[in-house]
This record gives C-alpha cells, structure tokens and sequence, in this order.
C-alpha cells in the first residue's frame, strides 16, 4: 500500500481523566475531499472486545476494496496483512476511533456512486477504559455507522447482550420519538465458532444461532426479554456470521504477520465468503438517519454534534442524544443550503468574474437566497418546527453575511468606487484653484485667502490617503477621509440633480 495511506485517528480517549476529543481537522480533511464530500456515505465499523482481532478483519476488508474484487483478492501465501495496525499479544491496539484515511468510491448496479469509509473501534473494557469509555466508543461508532459490525469471541453471552442493551439505550428514546428505528445494520461476528455440528459457519448456520439466542418467550425473565426487546427495537436489520478459528499459528506465533500459508484452510474459507457479501456494491446499505440518506459532508455535522454530549461528566441521557441528533441534522441542511447559495452566487461575481451592477446583483441575490430558503425547508428535519425555526434564522443571518461579503468583493472591481476619494479631491483642488483665482480678480482677496487655506487642506488630505493606502497604517483617518468625500460626492450629485430638474421644470413652463 501506498505510503499516504493509512489509519487517521478521529476520536482520541484520553485514559488520565477519560475525556474525549474528535479531531475535527483530519475527519474534514477525509470527508470533505471534493470528490466525496457530496456522495452518499456508507460506514462500516468494526467494534467489540479487545484482541479479538477486529483490525485483522478490516485489514482484509482494505485488501478486497484495494483489489476491486478479484478473484485472487486475498493475495498470495507469503503476503504480510498491511492497513490498520495490528499485532498478536494479550495488549489492545487499538484506542479510539479510527477511519482509514482514503475513501472507496463504488458504483452500484443502478449506477448511482457511493463513498465508503471503514471504521476501527477501540477495544471495549481492557483494564484502562470504565464503563463510560466503553460505552461511548461503542455508541459514538454505532450511531455513526450504517454497518456495525459486534465482533465477538466462540459465542453470544449474556453479558455481551446486557452490554450491547447498554449502547442501544441511547436510541430507544428517539425510536420513540421518530417512530424509526435509531439504527441501521447490527452484525454479529462470532470468531473462533468451535460447533459447527449444531449450526454450520457462515450467514445461514449465524442467522439460526441468532434467532435461537434472540428468541422471546414467557418462560425467560423480564430482565432478559427487556435485553432482547431493546436489541430489536434499535436496529432495522440484524444478522450473524459464524467464522471458524483462524489456527495455532495464528494465535500463539509471536512472528505472524498476516501470512496466509499460516492460516487454516477453513478460516480463509469462509473469509472469502464473508467479505465479498458484505461488501459487494449492491448489499453496501447508506448511513441514514431520521430517513434522509447522509452525505460525508452530513457526517461530519453529525460527529461534531454527537461529541459534544460526550464530553462532560456522565453519559448523555436518551433525550440529549435525540437533540444532538436533531442538531446536527439541522446544521447539514444549514451547510447544503449555504453551499447551493454560494455556488450559484460565484457563477455571478465570484473571482476574477468581472463588475456586476449593483441592481442586477440584488435582484440574483434574491432569487438564489430564495431557493437556498425553500432547500433547507424541503429538507426532511428533526426536532418539530420550532426548534429547526432557530437554524432557519441561523441560516438567513449567515446568508445574509455572505451576500455582505460578496456585494463588497463585487464593490471592489468597480474602478471608479476604488478612486472615488483621490478623484473626488482632484476635482476640489481644482474648484478650488479657479475659485481663488477669480475672487482674486475681483477684489475679493479675504475670500480667495479662505479658498486657498481649504485648497492646502484638501492636498494635505489627498497626499495623507495616498499616505495611508501605501503602508497599510493609520486606517481610522483613512476611513475619515473616504466618508468626508463620500459626503461631498453626496451633495454635489444631490445639488445636480436639484439643478437639473429646476432646469427642466423651466423648460417646460415657458414651452
């Protein structure tokens, strides 16, 4: 693989106080490339207990999604297993949330693209992360993803519904709200399947396993149908996959890079089975939420919105991860609208476009921030009407600051407005020089004196805003000047026109 490619880290726990951090700069630079940023975004995460291999996967997922599905995609025997980061040991690896930083573009049989992102979790409850760690990673992942895919070991315990119940609790309350199932896609990946005698490997033996642990019945107690209940409740769609032991070697050689003549024959088997369904362009589900299929540019409002509940003392409760929800399902609509206006606006004035008249330019700025209004109004939004009013108003303040900026940037190429000030001292110098002259002829030299006094004030203020336009300084005396010779313009224009409809009046009463 490429140098440049590689696992960015997006979600950072910090173990000292158990804080987390999304970084913001590298998730923007993944999601917002131009030719991503715009596709609809599938995410497949992988999250479970740690060591148990969920990079190992993912690495296999990279090596398929690289190789565009060749028939020899899982590459020769002496091959070392390159991507995220990995190693044998009873140490985790992995801290956080990860995504590798190149994004797949796929096209499906419809013909319609889209963008998917592979996702690595850290690994829940080693011996540094508490319960909130846990939970948070796992939930941040979930809530993020259209696959999660619940790696877990030789069997589905209890204790791993009971955990998963813990997660899940966040989205039952929206359920309830939306009347949508919070999320989207759960897979459960139970590696090291020892009885294959009872229920075969693959999807068709873990879909039976699956409904016999999931199954309700009066017989079983509350707490348990409660686990099961939720587990239904919050995903649309849940399956299983048995996948067998990957060998000795594999477990207990500390020099195992990934080597496929280390593997056993039955593991590689069924991987060759497991990552072409799960990956193949038309089974790819897109990331929605509340209905509305996201763009990479949508999940990166949702991140920014979904960490900002995690970082305070306790765990959000189930009507806070509803707002942020909310939240930033508006902010992506508030983004799209934005975007659309500033495009269709550049078309008009932007960069090197030349100078717009100002009446023809209100007149576009009305109508695209019309259509930008009526997007972000069409766009299906959580949180009832009165709280998606509050980023209405956000977005029109916001578009009302843009058309500030570009009426200005469109001001600045009107070459006159750029040498109104010096232009409008010129002409009053030269007033000036004839006026002193003639009150000089006619006697009047106490006037002439007055006019020449104002005449050296007037150069002096030409030469100080020639002054000032050079180095940059003194801008507050600069401005001065503009305005006071804006005023002059101002009055002489007002006093024309009086003149010139005096005239006119005239004309008309004598014909």
């Amino acid at each position: 693989m490429s140098s440049t490619r590689g696992p960015v880290q997006i979600v950072t726990v910090c173990k000292e106080d158990h804080s987390f951090a999304l970084d913001t700069e590298a998730l923007s630079r993944i999601l917002l490339s131009p030719e991503v940023q715009d596709k609809h975004v599938v995410v497949l995460s992988v999250a479970g207990a740690f060591r148990k291999g969920k990079s190992f996967l993912l690495d296999f997922m990279l090596r398929y999604m690289y190789r565009n599905g060749d028939e020899n995609w899982l590459g020769g025997d002496d091959e070392p297993l390159t991507g995220f980061s990995w190693r044998g040991g009873s140490e985790p690896e992995t801290t956080g949330i990860q995504l590798w930083s190149e994004v797949f573009l796929v096209q499906k049989s419809d013909g319609t693209e889209v963008a998917v992102l592979l996702m690595d979790t850290q690994g829940a409850f080693d011996n540094q992360s508490t319960v909130k760690d846990c939970a948070t990673i796992f939930a941040l992942s979930t809530m993020t993803s259209s696959v999660q895919i619940y790696n877990l070991s030789q069997n589905i315990q209890e204790d791993d519904l009971q955990q998963l119940q813990l997660f899940t609790e966040y989205g039952r309350l929206a359920m309830d709200e939306i009347f949508l199932k919070p999320f989207q896609s759960l897979m459960f990946l139970i590696r090291d399947w020892s009885f294959p005698y009872e229920y075969a490997y693959g999807f068709k033996g873990g879909q039976k396993f699956l409904d016999k642990r999931l199954q309700v019945n009066e017989s079983q107690h509350e707490e348990l149908q409660t686990v099961r209940d939720h587990i239904h409740s919050c995903f649309a769609n849940i399956s299983c996959f048995l996948l067998p032991h990957p060998g000795l070697n594999v477990a207990t050689s500390p020099v195992f890079k990934g080597q496929l003549n280390a593997v056993a024959d039955e593991f590689k088997e069924e991987l060759s089975s497991l990552i072409p369904k799960l990956l193949h362009p038309d089974r790819l589900a897109e990331k929605e939420i509340n209905g509305n299929k996201v763009t990479c540019r949508g999940l990166l409002e949702y991140f920014k919105a979904y960490i900002k509940i995690y970082q305070g003392e306790d765990l959000p409760q189930p009507k806070s991860m509803l707002m942020a929800t909310a939240e930033a399902n508006n902010l992506a609509a508030v983004a799209t609208a934005k975007d659309q206006y500033n495009k269709n606006m550049e078309k008009v004035c932007g960069g090197d476009l030349p100078y717009v008249s100002p009446d023809s330019l209100v007149e576009k700025h009305h109508f695209y921030l019309g259509e930008a209004l009526h997007k972000f109004s069409s766009t299906k939004k959580m949180g009832g009407q009165e709280f998606c009013d509050g980023y209405q108003e956000q977005l029109e303040t916001e578009l009302t600051e843009m058309w500030e900026s570009l009426s200005k940037h469109n001001q600045s190429k009107n070459l006159f407005s750029a040498f109104r000030t010096p232009a409008v001292l010129f002409v009053l110098v030269c007033l000036l020089y004839v006026l002193s002259g003639v009150l000089l002829f006619v006697g009047l030299s106490t006037f002439a004196l007055v006019c020449d006094c104002t005449l050296g004030v007037v150069m002096m203020s030409m030469l100080t805003w020639a002054f000032i336009r050079y180095s940059g300084r003194y801008h507050n005396v600069g401005g001065a000047i503009d305005q006071a010779a804006g005023v002059v313009l101002e009055q002489a224009t007002v006093v024309l026109n009086k003149s010139r409809g005096a005239g006119a009046g005239a004309l008309k009463k004598s014909s």
